[in-house]
Protein backbone atom coordinates (compact mmCIF):
# COMPACT_ATOMS: atom_id res chain seq x y z
CA UNK A 1 0.00 0.00 0.00
CA UNK A 2 1.40 3.38 -1.04
CA UNK A 3 2.44 5.71 1.79
CA UNK A 4 -0.05 8.55 2.28
CA UNK A 5 0.89 12.22 2.19
CA UNK A 6 -0.30 12.52 5.78
CA UNK A 7 2.10 9.80 6.93
CA UNK A 8 5.00 11.33 4.98
CA UNK A 9 4.36 14.78 6.49
CA UNK A 10 4.01 13.37 10.01
CA UNK A 11 7.28 11.47 9.71
CA UNK A 12 9.03 14.59 8.40
CA UNK A 13 7.71 16.64 11.33
CA UNK A 14 9.25 14.09 13.67
CA UNK A 15 12.63 14.82 12.08
CA UNK A 16 12.12 18.57 12.48
CA UNK A 17 11.44 18.24 16.22
CA UNK A 18 14.20 15.71 16.76
CA UNK A 19 16.89 17.87 15.21
CA UNK A 20 15.65 21.04 16.87
CA UNK A 21 16.38 19.33 20.18
CA UNK A 22 19.73 17.98 18.99
CA UNK A 23 20.95 21.33 17.67
CA UNK A 24 19.92 23.20 20.83
CA UNK A 25 21.96 20.81 22.95
CA UNK A 26 24.91 20.47 20.56
CA UNK A 27 25.36 24.20 19.96
CA UNK A 28 24.39 25.88 23.22
CA UNK A 29 24.89 23.65 26.26
CA UNK A 30 28.58 24.60 26.51
CA UNK A 31 27.72 28.30 26.16
CA UNK A 32 24.91 28.04 28.74
CA UNK A 33 26.95 26.36 31.48
CA UNK A 34 30.37 27.89 30.81
CA UNK A 35 29.61 31.44 29.75
CA UNK A 36 26.33 32.18 31.50
CA UNK A 37 26.57 30.07 34.67
CA UNK A 38 30.35 30.23 35.07
CA UNK A 39 31.19 26.51 35.09
CA UNK A 40 34.86 25.86 34.29
CA UNK A 41 35.41 25.44 30.55
CA UNK A 42 37.84 22.59 31.23
CA UNK A 43 35.29 20.73 33.35
CA UNK A 44 32.61 21.22 30.70
CA UNK A 45 34.94 19.96 27.99
CA UNK A 46 35.63 16.73 29.85
CA UNK A 47 31.94 16.23 30.66
CA UNK A 48 30.73 16.84 27.12
CA UNK A 49 33.43 14.73 25.46
CA UNK A 50 32.96 11.80 27.85
CA UNK A 51 29.19 11.93 27.37
CA UNK A 52 29.51 11.97 23.58
CA UNK A 53 31.93 9.04 23.56
CA UNK A 54 29.64 7.09 25.89
CA UNK A 55 26.67 7.97 23.68
CA UNK A 56 28.49 6.71 20.59
CA UNK A 57 29.15 3.33 22.23
CA UNK A 58 25.59 3.27 23.60
CA UNK A 59 24.00 3.37 20.12
CA UNK A 60 24.51 -0.36 19.34
CA UNK A 61 23.15 -1.31 22.78
CA UNK A 62 19.97 0.67 22.22
CA UNK A 63 19.67 -0.80 18.74
CA UNK A 64 19.73 -4.32 20.19
CA UNK A 65 17.07 -3.42 22.78
CA UNK A 66 14.75 -1.97 20.14
CA UNK A 67 15.25 -4.99 17.86
CA UNK A 68 14.10 -7.36 20.63
CA UNK A 69 11.02 -5.30 21.55
CA UNK A 70 7.59 -6.77 20.74
CA UNK A 71 4.37 -4.92 21.62
CA UNK A 72 0.90 -4.50 20.14
CA UNK A 73 2.03 -1.05 18.93
CA UNK A 74 5.14 -2.44 17.22
CA UNK A 75 8.78 -2.31 18.26
CA UNK A 76 9.68 1.21 17.16
CA UNK A 77 6.86 3.58 18.16
CA UNK A 78 6.85 2.74 21.89
CA UNK A 79 10.56 3.61 22.19
CA UNK A 80 10.12 6.63 19.96
CA UNK A 81 7.45 8.02 22.28
CA UNK A 82 9.19 7.04 25.54
CA UNK A 83 12.48 8.48 24.33
CA UNK A 84 10.85 11.72 23.22
CA UNK A 85 9.00 12.31 26.49
CA UNK A 86 12.05 11.63 28.65
CA UNK A 87 14.42 13.55 26.37
CA UNK A 88 12.13 16.57 26.28
CA UNK A 89 11.96 16.60 30.09
CA UNK A 90 15.74 16.29 30.43
CA UNK A 91 16.29 19.02 27.82
CA UNK A 92 14.20 21.45 29.87
CA UNK A 93 15.96 20.50 33.12
CA UNK A 94 19.38 20.88 31.46
CA UNK A 95 18.62 24.52 30.60
CA UNK A 96 16.89 25.21 33.92
CA UNK A 97 19.75 24.77 36.38
CA UNK A 98 18.73 25.71 39.96
CA UNK A 99 20.21 29.14 40.80
CA UNK A 100 21.14 28.02 44.34
CA UNK A 101 23.78 25.54 43.15
CA UNK A 102 27.44 26.34 43.85
CA UNK A 103 30.32 25.66 41.42
CA UNK A 104 30.62 21.95 42.28
CA UNK A 105 26.87 21.53 42.23
CA UNK A 106 26.67 23.04 38.73
CA UNK A 107 29.39 20.70 37.44
CA UNK A 108 27.51 17.69 38.84
CA UNK A 109 24.20 19.01 37.48
CA UNK A 110 25.70 19.56 34.02
CA UNK A 111 27.25 16.07 34.01
CA UNK A 112 24.09 14.23 35.09
CA UNK A 113 21.65 16.10 32.83
CA UNK A 114 23.89 15.93 29.75
CA UNK A 115 24.57 12.20 30.09
CA UNK A 116 20.84 11.59 30.63
CA UNK A 117 20.06 13.77 27.62
CA UNK A 118 22.38 11.68 25.43
CA UNK A 119 20.93 8.37 26.64
CA UNK A 120 17.31 9.46 26.14
CA UNK A 121 18.08 11.01 22.74
CA UNK A 122 19.56 7.70 21.55
CA UNK A 123 16.45 5.98 22.93
CA UNK A 124 14.39 8.02 20.46
CA UNK A 125 16.80 8.49 17.54
CA UNK A 126 17.59 4.81 16.88
CA UNK A 127 13.95 3.71 16.44
CA UNK A 128 13.11 6.85 14.41
CA UNK A 129 15.53 6.01 11.60
CA UNK A 130 15.25 2.24 11.99
CA UNK A 131 11.46 2.23 11.50
CA UNK A 132 11.57 3.36 7.85
CA UNK A 133 11.53 -0.22 6.49
CA UNK A 134 8.58 -0.97 8.81
CA UNK A 135 6.14 1.26 6.92
CA UNK A 136 7.57 1.66 3.40
CA UNK A 137 7.54 -0.76 0.48
CA UNK A 138 11.18 -0.19 -0.40
CA UNK A 139 12.78 1.10 -3.58
CA UNK A 140 11.92 4.63 -4.67
CA UNK A 141 9.35 5.17 -1.89
CA UNK A 142 11.89 4.37 0.81
CA UNK A 143 14.60 6.46 -0.85
CA UNK A 144 12.26 9.46 -1.23
CA UNK A 145 11.09 9.26 2.38
CA UNK A 146 14.67 9.07 3.66
CA UNK A 147 15.58 12.14 1.59
CA UNK A 148 12.51 14.00 2.89
CA UNK A 149 13.36 13.14 6.51
CA UNK A 150 17.00 14.21 6.11
CA UNK A 151 15.87 17.50 4.57
CA UNK A 152 13.34 18.03 7.38
CA UNK A 153 16.08 17.33 9.94
CA UNK A 154 18.15 20.05 8.26
CA UNK A 155 15.22 22.44 8.59
CA UNK A 156 14.96 21.65 12.32
CA UNK A 157 18.66 22.36 12.81
CA UNK A 158 18.43 25.58 10.81
CA UNK A 159 15.49 26.82 12.91
CA UNK A 160 17.54 26.52 16.10
CA UNK A 161 20.69 27.99 14.54
CA UNK A 162 18.78 31.02 13.31
CA UNK A 163 16.24 31.63 16.07
CA UNK A 164 17.95 30.79 19.38
CA UNK A 165 19.93 33.95 20.08
CA UNK A 166 17.11 36.07 18.69
CA UNK A 167 14.43 34.59 20.95
CA UNK A 168 16.43 33.82 24.10
CA UNK A 169 17.19 37.48 25.00
CA UNK A 170 13.61 38.42 24.06
CA UNK A 171 12.12 35.75 26.35
CA UNK A 172 14.45 36.79 29.15
CA UNK A 173 13.26 40.37 28.85
CA UNK A 174 9.54 39.61 28.44
CA UNK A 175 9.20 36.79 30.99
CA UNK A 176 11.97 37.65 33.44
CA UNK A 177 12.38 41.40 33.02
CA UNK A 178 16.15 40.91 32.66
CA UNK A 179 18.76 41.68 30.01
CA UNK A 180 22.38 40.65 29.45
CA UNK A 181 23.60 37.32 30.87
CA UNK A 182 20.85 37.21 33.50
CA UNK A 183 18.24 37.62 30.79
CA UNK A 184 19.82 34.89 28.68
CA UNK A 185 19.75 32.43 31.59
CA UNK A 186 16.01 32.97 31.98
CA UNK A 187 15.49 33.02 28.22
CA UNK A 188 17.18 29.66 27.69
CA UNK A 189 14.90 28.09 30.30
CA UNK A 190 11.73 29.15 28.50
CA UNK A 191 13.14 28.58 25.02
CA UNK A 192 14.08 25.00 25.96
CA UNK A 193 10.53 24.51 27.26
CA UNK A 194 9.06 25.70 23.95
CA UNK A 195 11.35 23.42 21.95
CA UNK A 196 10.56 20.47 24.24
CA UNK A 197 6.80 20.95 23.79
CA UNK A 198 7.10 21.21 20.00
CA UNK A 199 9.27 18.08 20.03
CA UNK A 200 6.58 16.12 21.89
CA UNK A 201 3.77 17.37 19.63
CA UNK A 202 5.67 16.47 16.43
CA UNK A 203 6.60 13.00 17.71
CA UNK A 204 3.03 12.26 18.80
CA UNK A 205 1.89 13.12 15.28
CA UNK A 206 4.49 10.72 13.92
CA UNK A 207 3.41 7.91 16.24
CA UNK A 208 -0.30 8.41 15.51
CA UNK A 209 -0.12 8.77 11.72
CA UNK A 210 2.68 6.33 10.85
CA UNK A 211 1.65 2.69 11.15
CA UNK A 212 4.45 0.12 11.26
CA UNK A 213 4.16 -3.47 10.11
CA UNK A 214 4.09 -6.05 12.87
CA UNK A 215 6.45 -8.28 10.86
CA UNK A 216 9.17 -5.63 10.51
CA UNK A 217 12.64 -6.80 11.45
CA UNK A 218 15.65 -4.70 12.43
CA UNK A 219 19.28 -5.59 11.87
CA UNK A 220 21.49 -4.63 14.80
CA UNK A 221 25.19 -3.85 14.65
CA UNK A 222 27.72 -4.17 17.46
CA UNK A 223 30.79 -2.00 17.99
CA UNK A 224 32.93 -5.08 17.33
CA UNK A 225 31.25 -5.60 13.96
CA UNK A 226 31.82 -1.97 13.01
CA UNK A 227 35.53 -2.05 13.74
CA UNK A 228 35.96 -5.44 12.06
CA UNK A 229 34.30 -4.10 8.91
CA UNK A 230 36.65 -1.09 8.91
CA UNK A 231 39.78 -3.21 9.37
CA UNK A 232 38.77 -5.44 6.46
CA UNK A 233 37.65 -2.58 4.19
CA UNK A 234 40.46 -0.05 3.71
CA UNK A 235 38.27 2.30 1.64
CA UNK A 236 35.59 2.48 4.34
CA UNK A 237 38.39 3.21 6.83
CA UNK A 238 39.71 5.99 4.58
CA UNK A 239 36.29 7.66 4.29
CA UNK A 240 35.57 7.26 8.01
CA UNK A 241 38.81 8.94 9.11
CA UNK A 242 38.18 11.77 6.62
CA UNK A 243 34.69 12.25 8.11
CA UNK A 244 36.19 12.48 11.61
CA UNK A 245 38.73 15.13 10.53
CA UNK A 246 36.21 17.18 8.54
CA UNK A 247 33.57 17.10 11.27
CA UNK A 248 36.09 18.00 13.96
CA UNK A 249 37.02 21.09 11.95
CA UNK A 250 33.39 22.14 11.48
CA UNK A 251 32.32 21.41 15.06
CA UNK A 252 35.23 23.35 16.59
CA UNK A 253 34.09 26.45 14.72
CA UNK A 254 30.38 25.91 15.38
CA UNK A 255 31.03 25.67 19.13
CA UNK A 256 33.18 28.82 19.21
CA UNK A 257 31.38 31.11 16.75
CA UNK A 258 28.97 32.45 19.38
CA UNK A 259 31.96 33.46 21.54
CA UNK A 260 33.49 35.19 18.52
CA UNK A 261 30.39 37.32 18.02
CA UNK A 262 29.94 38.11 21.70
CA UNK A 263 33.54 38.77 22.76
CA UNK A 264 35.39 39.61 19.56
CA UNK A 265 33.06 41.04 16.93
CA UNK A 266 31.30 42.62 19.89
CA UNK A 267 29.01 45.58 19.99
CA UNK A 268 25.69 45.97 21.74
CA UNK A 269 23.98 44.50 18.65
CA UNK A 270 25.95 41.25 18.53
CA UNK A 271 22.71 39.26 18.83
CA UNK A 272 21.48 40.66 15.51
CA UNK A 273 24.83 40.06 13.82
CA UNK A 274 24.91 36.46 15.06
CA UNK A 275 21.33 35.96 13.84
CA UNK A 276 22.12 37.24 10.34
CA UNK A 277 25.27 35.14 10.11
CA UNK A 278 23.44 31.93 11.04
CA UNK A 279 20.50 32.70 8.77
CA UNK A 280 22.82 33.23 5.80
CA UNK A 281 24.95 30.18 6.63
CA UNK A 282 21.93 27.90 7.10
CA UNK A 283 20.44 28.96 3.77
CA UNK A 284 23.73 28.39 1.95
CA UNK A 285 24.18 24.95 3.51
CA UNK A 286 20.71 23.81 2.41
CA UNK A 287 21.23 25.26 -1.08
CA UNK A 288 24.58 23.52 -1.39
CA UNK A 289 22.99 20.11 -0.80
CA UNK A 290 19.91 20.68 -2.95
CA UNK A 291 21.29 22.88 -5.75
CA UNK A 292 25.07 23.40 -5.80
CA UNK A 293 26.04 19.73 -5.62
CA UNK A 294 23.68 18.55 -8.42
CA UNK A 295 24.88 21.40 -10.65
CA UNK A 296 28.57 20.68 -10.05
CA UNK A 297 27.99 16.95 -10.50
CA UNK A 298 27.07 17.57 -14.15
CA UNK A 299 30.61 18.76 -14.88
CA UNK A 300 32.79 17.14 -12.21
CA UNK A 301 33.19 13.73 -10.59
CA UNK A 302 32.30 13.29 -6.92
CA UNK A 303 36.00 12.98 -6.10
CA UNK A 304 36.78 16.26 -7.88
CA UNK A 305 33.94 18.00 -6.02
CA UNK A 306 35.31 16.59 -2.76
CA UNK A 307 38.67 18.26 -3.37
CA UNK A 308 36.95 21.46 -4.52
CA UNK A 309 34.95 21.53 -1.27
CA UNK A 310 38.04 20.99 0.88
CA UNK A 311 39.69 23.87 -0.96
CA UNK A 312 36.61 26.05 -0.45
CA UNK A 313 36.54 25.29 3.28
CA UNK A 314 40.25 26.06 3.72
CA UNK A 315 39.82 29.30 1.74
CA UNK A 316 36.82 30.24 3.89
CA UNK A 317 38.74 29.74 7.13
CA UNK A 318 41.73 31.67 5.75
CA UNK A 319 39.49 34.60 4.78
CA UNK A 320 37.81 34.48 8.20
CA UNK A 321 41.20 34.60 9.91
CA UNK A 322 42.25 37.54 7.78
CA UNK A 323 39.03 39.46 8.41
CA UNK A 324 39.28 38.81 12.14
CA UNK A 325 42.49 40.84 12.24
CA UNK A 326 40.92 43.86 10.54
CA UNK A 327 38.75 46.56 12.08
CA UNK A 328 35.60 45.06 10.60
CA UNK A 329 32.32 46.53 11.72
CA UNK A 330 29.85 44.90 9.33
CA UNK A 331 28.62 41.33 9.65
CA UNK A 332 28.09 41.26 5.89
CA UNK A 333 31.85 40.96 5.40
CA UNK A 334 31.66 37.67 7.30
CA UNK A 335 29.21 36.38 4.69
CA UNK A 336 32.21 35.90 2.36
CA UNK A 337 33.98 33.20 4.44
CA UNK A 338 30.58 31.88 5.57
CA UNK A 339 29.63 31.16 1.97
CA UNK A 340 32.73 29.05 1.36
CA UNK A 341 32.57 27.19 4.69
CA UNK A 342 28.82 26.44 4.79
CA UNK A 343 28.60 25.55 1.09
CA UNK A 344 31.56 23.20 1.41
CA UNK A 345 30.13 21.57 4.54
CA UNK A 346 26.75 20.95 2.91
CA UNK A 347 28.25 19.30 -0.17
CA UNK A 348 30.78 17.30 1.86
CA UNK A 349 27.89 15.80 3.84
CA UNK A 350 26.39 14.48 0.61
CA UNK A 351 29.68 13.39 -0.94
CA UNK A 352 30.99 11.44 2.04
CA UNK A 353 27.68 9.54 2.17
CA UNK A 354 28.16 8.64 -1.51
CA UNK A 355 31.73 7.50 -0.80
CA UNK A 356 30.54 5.29 2.06
CA UNK A 357 27.99 3.70 -0.25
CA UNK A 358 30.73 3.04 -2.81
CA UNK A 359 32.92 1.46 -0.12
CA UNK A 360 30.11 -1.06 0.49
CA UNK A 361 30.39 -2.26 -3.14
CA UNK A 362 34.17 -2.34 -2.82
CA UNK A 363 33.93 -4.45 0.34
CA UNK A 364 31.42 -6.77 -1.35
CA UNK A 365 33.92 -7.50 -4.12
CA UNK A 366 36.94 -7.72 -1.81
CA UNK A 367 35.48 -9.65 1.14
CA UNK A 368 32.51 -11.38 -0.47
CA UNK A 369 29.88 -9.71 1.73
CA UNK A 370 27.92 -6.46 1.86
CA UNK A 371 28.43 -4.67 5.20
CA UNK A 372 25.91 -1.96 4.36
CA UNK A 373 24.23 -1.63 7.74
CA UNK A 374 27.59 -1.91 9.54
CA UNK A 375 29.25 0.81 7.45
CA UNK A 376 26.39 3.27 7.80
CA UNK A 377 26.07 2.63 11.52
CA UNK A 378 29.72 3.62 11.75
CA UNK A 379 28.89 7.01 10.20
CA UNK A 380 26.72 8.00 13.18
CA UNK A 381 29.27 6.54 15.58
CA UNK A 382 32.24 8.54 14.26
CA UNK A 383 30.27 11.78 13.92
CA UNK A 384 29.51 11.62 17.65
CA UNK A 385 33.14 10.86 18.45
CA UNK A 386 34.26 13.81 16.30
CA UNK A 387 31.77 16.04 18.09
CA UNK A 388 33.19 14.99 21.47
CA UNK A 389 36.78 15.73 20.43
CA UNK A 390 35.76 19.10 18.95
CA UNK A 391 33.93 20.10 22.13
CA UNK A 392 37.00 19.28 24.21
CA UNK A 393 39.23 21.41 21.94
CA UNK A 394 36.74 24.30 22.06
CA UNK A 395 36.54 24.07 25.85
CA UNK A 396 40.32 24.09 26.21
CA UNK A 397 40.39 27.20 24.01
CA UNK A 398 37.95 28.94 26.34
CA UNK A 399 39.88 27.79 29.41
CA UNK A 400 43.30 28.93 28.19
CA UNK A 401 42.09 32.22 26.74
CA UNK A 402 40.00 33.02 29.83
CA UNK A 403 37.23 34.67 27.87
CA UNK A 404 34.81 34.48 30.75
CA UNK A 405 37.30 35.46 33.43
CA UNK A 406 38.75 38.23 31.29
CA UNK A 407 35.42 39.89 30.74
CA UNK A 408 34.75 42.77 33.06
CA UNK A 409 31.58 44.80 32.63
CA UNK A 410 30.03 47.40 34.84
CA UNK A 411 26.58 45.87 35.07
CA UNK A 412 25.87 42.25 34.10
CA UNK A 413 22.13 42.92 34.05
CA UNK A 414 22.37 45.44 31.23
CA UNK A 415 22.87 44.78 27.54
CA UNK A 416 26.47 45.89 27.11
CA UNK A 417 29.36 45.49 24.73
CA UNK A 418 30.91 42.35 26.22
CA UNK A 419 34.00 42.63 24.01
CA UNK A 420 35.27 45.74 25.83
CA UNK A 421 36.80 43.81 28.73
CA UNK A 422 38.44 41.07 26.65
CA UNK A 423 42.20 41.25 26.15
CA UNK A 424 43.77 41.26 22.69
CA UNK A 425 45.59 38.01 23.54
CA UNK A 426 42.29 36.28 24.38
CA UNK A 427 40.75 37.41 21.10
CA UNK A 428 43.79 36.24 19.17
CA UNK A 429 43.66 32.81 20.82
CA UNK A 430 39.97 32.46 19.97
CA UNK A 431 40.51 33.47 16.33
CA UNK A 432 43.39 31.07 15.84
CA UNK A 433 41.62 28.12 17.46
CA UNK A 434 38.48 28.49 15.34
CA UNK A 435 40.41 28.91 12.07
CA UNK A 436 43.96 27.52 12.13
CA UNK A 437 43.14 24.21 13.86
CA UNK A 438 40.29 23.49 11.38
CA UNK A 439 42.61 24.37 8.47
CA UNK A 440 45.21 21.90 9.77
CA UNK A 441 42.52 19.21 10.14
CA UNK A 442 41.25 19.80 6.60
CA UNK A 443 44.77 19.60 5.15
CA UNK A 444 45.37 16.32 6.97
CA UNK A 445 42.06 15.03 5.56
CA UNK A 446 43.14 16.13 2.07
CA UNK A 447 46.54 14.41 2.17
CA UNK A 448 45.11 11.28 3.82
CA UNK A 449 42.33 10.99 1.26
CA UNK A 450 44.55 11.70 -1.75
CA UNK A 451 46.99 9.00 -0.70
CA UNK A 452 44.48 6.30 0.31
CA UNK A 453 41.23 6.70 -1.65
CA UNK A 454 40.97 4.80 -4.95
CA UNK A 455 37.22 4.65 -5.64
CA UNK A 456 36.97 7.13 -8.51
CA UNK A 457 34.24 6.85 -11.13
CA UNK A 458 36.29 4.54 -13.39
CA UNK A 459 37.16 2.22 -10.50
CA UNK A 460 33.49 2.04 -9.46
CA UNK A 461 32.46 1.10 -13.00
CA UNK A 462 34.98 -1.73 -12.92
CA UNK A 463 33.78 -2.91 -9.49
CA UNK A 464 30.11 -2.83 -10.53
CA UNK A 465 30.89 -4.72 -13.73
CA UNK A 466 32.71 -7.43 -11.77
CA UNK A 467 29.86 -7.71 -9.26
CA UNK A 468 27.33 -8.03 -12.06
CA UNK A 469 29.47 -10.68 -13.73
CA UNK A 470 29.65 -12.70 -10.49
CA UNK A 471 25.92 -12.40 -9.96
CA UNK A 472 25.17 -14.13 -13.30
Amino acid sequence: MKLSGKARLSYALGAVGKDMVYMLSASYVLYYFQDLLGVSAGAMGVILMAARVFDAFNDPVMGAIVAKTKTRWGKFRPWLLIGTLTNAAVLYLMFAAPPALDARGLVAYAAVTYVLWGVTYTMMDIPYWSMIPAFTEGGKERENLTTLARTAAGVGSAIISIATMKLVPLLGKLLGGMEGNAGEIIGFKYFALIVAVLFIVFTVLTCVNVKEKSTAEMETVSVKQMFRALVQNDQAMTVTIAIVLINCAIYITSNLVIYFFKYDFGGTGWYDAYFLFNMFGGAIQVLSMMVFYPVLRRKFTSLQIFYICLGMAVAGYAILLGLAFTNMSSVFLLFIPAFFIFAANGMLTVITTVFLANSVDYGHLKNGRRDESVIFSMQTFVVKLASGVAILIASLCLQFNKLKEGTEVTDADKLVDWSLGVSAASKTGLRMTMTIIPIIGLFVALFWFKKRFILNDQKMREINAQLESKAK
